[in-house]
């Protein structure tokens, strides 16, 4: 399996720079249903995971 860089993402630095910009609100949308997203945040640890779900508003499925 290829390793998941969406923590090196070119789109999200630009969302992390300015959220509102076009490109950074596409990857804001682009994270619900993304499989490599859900997949990278699956491979963090739990406290590693709370701290970006919260930092991208992003929710977690139970």
């Amino acid at each position: 399996m290829p390793e998941i860089k969406c923590g090196e993402c070119a789109f999200k630095a630009k969302y992390d720079k300015k959220p509102s910009s076009i490109p950074g609100r596409l990857w804001r949308w682009h994270i619900n249903w993304c499989p490599g997203w859900k997949a990278y945040m699956e491979s963090l640890d739990p406290d590693k995971k709370k701290e970006i779900a919260e930092k991208y508003n992003w929710k977690m499925k139970k």
